[in-house]
């Protein structure tokens, strides 16, 4: 670590296909810092706003971000489904056309905005009995899980449903306290609709008053430049 380094944050505009905390060892080694956290995991399928701190005194005071409003722009696939609710695993389609129009949309959503209970994707990281969910998943474990109370924002759709190979595909935004789970809402939003869904693309477009337009992409970072774009926020 270099010696004039200062403490502080960096906002990563995550791509698709690594984990966060692939973003945190990429980052190790661009640095030299061993002490670099975030502030709320995004799923390797997600892209989108990270905030990581890097140092001791920045990752000190993570939890003062870990618990801020989030913000997603999100693409559900209604009529299909996936073991864990987004596109890491196999898709199995509805028997039935799904065609669903703006106003059936629109009326399930404000079911799900406000305050409600939601309970989690048995593939999340939650602990239950100590264990993460979804390695109890993976073992083929039945878990019954308990309901979370989250707090939905906004929930709008965006643009118009289309209809793609007999399922209909939404454009969402979605405000939102920390803890809910986007994954969820697909499904649960497809249940009030009379069939099944999951997500097939997710963006975190913001963090509390951070927004993805003054992230940096990872790739963009090196040894030479990443100090310039340090934040004390």
């Amino acid at each position: 670590m270099q010696k004039n380094m200062k403490t502080g944050f960096l906002l990563i505009d995550k791509p698709a296909g690594i984990t966060s905390h692939d973003v945190i060892d990429e980052l190790r080694r661009i640095t030299g810092v061993k002490k670099i956290g975030h502030a709320g995991t995004l799923d390797p399928f997600a892209t989108g706003l990270l905030l990581i701190a890097v140092g001791r005194e920045a990752t000190r005071e993570i939890g003062k971000f870990v618990g801020m409003d989030k913000a997603y722009g999100a693409e559900f696939v209604l009529g299909a489904t996936t073991e864990t609710l987004d596109t890491e695993s196999e898709v199995v389609k509805s028997d039935q056309v799904v065609k669903l129009l703006s106003d059936q949309v629109r009326e399930a959503m404000k079911e799900l905005t406000g305050t409600i209970e939601q309970i989690p994707p048995m593939y999340a990281a939650i602990k239950k009995g100590g264990k993460k969910l979804y390695q109890l998943a993976r073992k083929g474990e039945e878990i019954e899980l308990e309901p979370r109370t989250v707090t939905v924002h906004q929930f709008d759709l965006v643009g118009e449903p289309r209809q793609e190979d007999g399922l209909t595909i939404v454009q969402v935004l979605i405000k939102c306290s920390s803890g809910t789970y986007i994954r969820a809402l697909a499904r649960d939003l497809a249940q009030r609709l009379g069939t099944t869904g999951y997500v097939r693309a997710l963006r975190r477009v913001a963090i509390g008053p951070y927004q993805i337009a003054q992230a940096i992409k990872l790739k963009e970072l090196d040894e030479n430049n990443w100090q310039t774009h340090l934040k004390q926020i």
